[in-house]
């Protein structure tokens, strides 16, 4: 049997949409019949070279890494016991790690030395079809809103920022009086708005954005105040910050954008034993102060994507009505312009391609 699938072949090179062979399964995994899939910058970043520096490809690649869908078929191995039947409404956790490391032994496999993610070489969700292993497919609650256009971005969008904020939350730099940046308020930053307000026992949340559109959304998403970076510098922005806060400086950051400059902006605003979390991989390196961060006892933090039991928790907050989506539904047929808009900076929430 054929199925349509969008897939690259080469590095900045349009995809192709093909028609190929509906992947076989092996006796561990299950069939999806993709209903939607959430388009990520790192969509294109993996086509511009940015995860593999520009290695050769042994392969075409399907990506595709935020996948909603319905099973289709279940590999003869795969228990009884996981509850997995043919048209079960699933979605797809992302990052497949190889169960024998440390990491992985802890439960975060998404930081796997060894691992591999849907997407980024196993086939990901630009088809109709895709073969994942029955142990990162997780049932849809009920309760849940069932729209696949919704439940797809919640694999990453939703589940990155929120993993961030949970390490804020663990270091106790939240609370009441407390002031926290979300910035970058595009697909992750959209969620991350949201995770602040539910997660920060009531500290202040201000947006920081380089477009006034995004920065409505996160109004919409419950920031308490928002600041246009754009062409402002670290004192200009401190400015904005006392005029809306009372204060200079924040002890909290959330970064969504993982640029150069969005991360030195953070570092040049953050209150002694403040911290920064970055979630985003705009950039290529980070660049902090060394001692106002040592004197002042600052902290940052990596935060990579999230495991089972964080999207586990993320669908439970939704199932709970407590997470809003901002998304844009998009066709497998205009995926390469939908690519260059997402790479552009042009797409306002989360494009989300939807199949018939």
């Amino acid at each position: 049997m054929l199925m349509r699938a969008a897939r690259m072949h080469g590095y900045n090179e349009p995809l192709r949409l093909e028609e190929i062979e509906v992947p076989a399964i092996g006796p561990d995994d299950v069939l999806v019949k993709v209903a939607a899939t959430g388009m990520c910058r790192s969509d294109c970043q993996l086509i511009e070279g940015y995860f593999t520096q520009g290695a050769p490809l042994a392969d075409p690649i399907t990506p595709g890494h935020e996948v909603a869908g319905r099973i289709a078929a279940v590999g003869a191995d795969v228990p009884r016991s996981a509850g997995l039947a043919d048209g079960d409404l699933v979605v797809v956790n992302p990052n497949w790690g190889d169960g024998t490391c440390r990491q992985c032994r802890e439960g975060n496999e998404q930081i796997c030395g060894n691992g591999q993610m849907a997407g980024f070489g196993p086939p990901g969700g630009f088809a109709e079809y895709m073969p994942v292993p029955y142990r990162h497919v997780i049932a849809v609650p009920d309760g849940l809103d069932p729209r696949p256009e919704t439940l797809a971005p919640l694999t990453d969008a939703g589940l990155t920022p929120y993993r961030g904020m949970k390490k804020l939350r663990q270091a106790g730099k939240v609370g009441a009086g407390r002031t926290i940046v979300v910035n970058g308020i595009g697909g992750l930053g959209s969620y991350g708005v949201q995770y602040a307000r539910l997660l920060s026992g009531g500290a202040t949340v201000v947006a920081f954005g380089r477009s006034d559109e995004k920065l409505a959304v996160a109004v919409e998403n419950g920031a308490h105040h928002t600041v246009n970076t754009r062409g402002k510098t670290a004192t200009e922005v401190q400015d904005a910050l006392e005029d809306l806060t009372g204060r200079r400086d924040v002890d909290a950051i959330l970064d969504c954008a993982g640029a150069e400059e969005s991360l030195a902006l953070g570092a040049a605003i953050l209150a002694r034993e403040g911290a920064l979390t970055c979630v985003g991989l705009m950039g290529q390196k980070v660049v902090l102060p060394l001692l106002p961060f040592t004197n002042g006892e600052k902290s940052y933090f990596g935060s990579f994507w999230g495991n089972y039991d964080d999207l586990a928790e993320v669908l439970s907050l939704a199932g709970q009505g407590l997470i809003k989506h901002n998304v844009v539904p998009v066709k497998l047929d205009d995926v390469n312009d939908n690519l260059e808009a997402l790479s552009r900076g042009d797409v306002v929430g989360r494009a989300v391609m939807v199949f018939d």
